[in-house]
This record gives structure tokens, sequence and C-alpha cells, in this order.
């Protein structure tokens, strides 16, 4: 073990050096021009775990490719299998990046680019560990399967549809995912459950085509005028959801969690300074940390309608919309929340215009039991590296495809995020500190020697 952390700590120029070279990469799937790029992407980590010793296969299925990498079995050794994605988010906004978001930069020890963070970096923490292991000692301390794809910021639509078809390719004791953060600077974090999403895309319908506003205003119901009143209507005053039925599957927290949660060491003036503003919000008789993890939540992701250009055009818009997403809690089906959702909409939506509602993702919610031995490997590997001991948590965000590993395969996930909060996962000059890379890298280590140790005891 000491060997594999002298070798990792060895090389971390390189290491830097090889994350530079995948975030040079514009792997944006959710645009078609980029999809030469995201396929590059796609070979760059199937080569480099090829070259680290896995035997590995690109899948077709539809869409951008899927790497699945495996070390040969041994016998007597958990299965590991270790998820990450390599495809990014766009890099909108461009004006608002201090740097090009495809051409790495490092300031202030931090190393500044799409997909830094989200989820290159994170990845790249394991698959250098499992290098190193094999470089060093010669054969690996589990067996490992990846399993890398490019679709996770846009529903992860192959993985699915591979993990209905060949699932049983994936059979493992353990996943192990990194695409998120730790609880604090120096404060590492082990997360054992995830917010399910439901994200829709709304639509709303008036004139045939745009019209004079001046001519025609005050006598045809504006789609702008009635998407932001639908819109409005999905919430009330206590910060609550304003869908009937909505809650009605809502798991409540128990009063254990709620203490775990109020124990945390969490600044909630920093936090609230760290975002740029100055007062919370939310639902009513919960705590910020309460609202972020496990309270169900709706917002709107974007909105659109009319002219958007430079001066002043007065128009009617014939047409305008917005994207929504739903933040959902243990218990609640995203296939449930678009029924009432769709029936709440048609009360709301005002005589004159229509809607159409369209469906864009979603998935449940996932929890972990803490007794997990594999949550108790993690806890003794982070204690190794970082110099405070981890703290247990749940994430407000989802990662779409852990439900189905859960569903599917039947293991325990431990999702090990490296990043910070502040890491601008999905906007401008998105960030990863290098010590952050560095010591997941080598917890990534210890914790394959910890779960060899899960087997040793079971023998």
């Amino acid at each position: 073990m000491d060997r594999v952390i002298a070798y990792l700590q060895s090389e971390q120029q390189a290491a830097v050096d090889r994350l530079c070279q995948f975030l040079r990469i514009p792997s944006v799937s959710a645009d078609s021009k980029y999809a030469s790029d995201v396929r590059r992407a796609a070979e760059w980590v199937g080569s480099f775990l090829r070259d680290a010793g896995l035997k590995t296969e690109t899948i077709e299925n539809h869409g951008h490719p899927l790497i699945l990498a495996e070390t040969p079995y041994q016998d007597g050794l958990p299965i590991v299998l270790i998820y990450g994605h390599y495809d990014v988010q766009p890099a909108e906004n461009i004006h608002l990046w201090t740097s090009s978001p495809f051409e790495p930069t490092i300031r202030n020890g931090a190393i500044y680019a799409r997909g830094a963070s989200d989820d290159k970096g994170q990845l790249l923490t394991h698959m250098l560990s499992v290098q190193a292991w094999k470089q060093v000692t010669g054969s690996w301390p589990v067996n490992f399967k990846f399993i890398v794809e490019g679709e996770e910021e846009t529903g992860s639509h192959v993985l699915q549809r591979f993990l209905e078809q060949a699932g049983d390719r994936l059979a493992c004791d353990c996943v192990v995912i990194s695409d998120g953060s730790q609880f604090g600077p120096d404060q590492p974090a082990i997360t054992y459950g995830l917010r399910g999403i439901a994200y829709f895309e709304l639509r709303v319908f008036g004139p045939s085509h745009d019209l004079h506003s001046g001519a025609f205003g005050g006598t045809v119901t504006n789609p702008a005028n009635a998407l932001a009143q639908m819109l409005a209507g999905l919430v009330d005053d206590q910060g609550r959801v304003n869908i009937p039925g909505f809650y009605d599957d809502v798991e409540p927290p128990t009063p254990e969690e709620r203490e775990r949660l109020r124990q945390l060491p969490f600044d909630e003036k920093a936090f609230w300074q760290s975002l740029g503003v100055d007062s919370a919000v939310g639902e009513v008789g919960y705590s910020v940390l309460e609202r972020r993890w496990i309270r169900p939540t709706y917002d709107v992701c974007g909105i659109w309608g009319g002219y958007q250009g430079e001066g002043a055009k007065t128009v009617i818009p014939a047409e305008a919309g917005a994207k929504i997403s739903f933040r959902l809690v243990p218990r609640q089906q995203p296939g449930r929340v678009r029924e009432l959702l769709e029936r709440r909409l048609k009360e709301l939506c005002p005589p004159g215009v229509r809607f159409q509602l369209i469906d864009l993702h979603g998935s449940p919610a996932v929890v972990t039991p803490l007794d997990s031995p594999f949550i108790k490997a993690a806890e003794k590997a982070l204690r190794a590296v970082f110099p405070n001991p981890p703290v247990f948590t749940r994430e407000g965000g989802s990662i779409p495809i852990v439900s189905k590993f859960q569903e599917r395969l039947r293991a325990d996930v431990l999702l090990l995020g490296w990043g910070q909060y502040d890491d601008n996962a999905h906007g401008p000059d998105e960030k990863f500190l290098l010590a952050d890379f560095h010591r997941g890298t080598l917890a990534s280590a210890y914790l394959w020697e910890e779960i060899r140790e899960i087997a040793n005891t079971r023998k």
C-alpha cells in the first residue's frame, strides 16, 4: 500500500498533464455539433484503461458510446464497478469565463475548465489509482469493472438500455461513483442519498403568429403572460410545491436524520456569501440542509418567449416556454409527478392558450444504508488521506443512473465526491482544486485495499 501511495505522489504532475489532455476535448453531449468530440473523449478513456491493463470494449447503442472495461477475474475478491461520465455540460455565456472553457488553466491552486469537477477530474482519480496498483504491485487488490458513459448530462439513455439488455455484465458487489462534492474544504463526505428528478419542458401556444402588442394587446391571451402565471401557480407562499397530491408519497425525514444534519459543521452565513445572495428561501419549517437534501423542490431552469434581441420590439409572442425540474425524495416516482403536474397545469392554464408538457428525463431518489460494510471501508480510506474524518450527508442533486444500478445490480452504491460546492460545475469558470484531485486519487487507492479487507474478514 505504501508503495502505491508513494508512486501516486511522485506522479502528481503527470496526473495533472493527463487531466489537461482530457479537459481539452469539448465533449458536450447535449449539442450534436460536438458529436465527434464526444466520441474522441470516449476513445481517450478507452485508451487509458487499455494501457492500464484492462480489457476494454466500446459499446454502441444508438447514442454516444459506452466504455466497458474490466480486470481479469480473481476468485475470492470483491467486484467493484466504477461509474463515471466523460460528457460535459455546454459552456454557455463565454463572456463570463475568465479563460477558455476547453483550454485548462491553473489559477490559485485550481484547474479551470468545463468538466474539471463534473466529471472528468473526479473520474480520472479512480482511473489513476487502478493504474497505479497494477503498475506498482503487478496485480489489483479487487476485481474492477468500469462503465463510463457519454450521456449523463442528457439522461443516460444508452446506459439505461444497456442495463436492461445486458445488465448482468455489470454484476458487482459495490458501485463507486465520484461525481459530487465534499461537505466543505478539508471536510470529506460520504454521500448516502441522492434526490431524484423529474425534468420537463412546458410550451404554451397562443395566436398563430406574433402580434403587434399595441394593435392586439388586451384582446388575446399572451402566451408569455400565461406561462408566467402557470409557473408561479406551482409554488405557494410557504415555499411548498402547489400541486395537489404531490406530497402524498413523500417519505418524511426521521428525527435521527434531522438531528444528524443539525450536528454538521454548516455555516449558513458563509454559504450564502459563497453564492452571492443574502437571504434564505424555501419550505417553511425546514433548515437549509434539509431543504437542499431531504425535501422535494420545484425550480424553473430556463424560460423564453417573445423578442430577445437588442432594443425594443413590441410583440405578443405566438409561443412561450420553460424548462422546469422537480427534485424528488424517497418513494416519489417521476411518472406519478408528471400525472399530477399535468392535472395542475390544466387548472392553471388560462383560456385562449394551450400547453404541451414534454418529458425530458427522470429518476427516483436513492439511499444507501449507513451500516453497509462498503461505507465503513470508505470511511477508513478517507480518514487515511484527509485532515478531518468524513461526515455522512445526502445530496440535493441527481445522478439518473444510480437508481437503475440499485434496482438492476442489487449492489450498494458509494458516492464519494471530491469536489467543492463552489466548483461551478454547470456554470462559468468551472474548477477543481488540485489538492482535491490529488487527495481523491490517494483516497481511491486506499479504498481498494479497505474493500479487499471486507473479503478477508468474511473468509
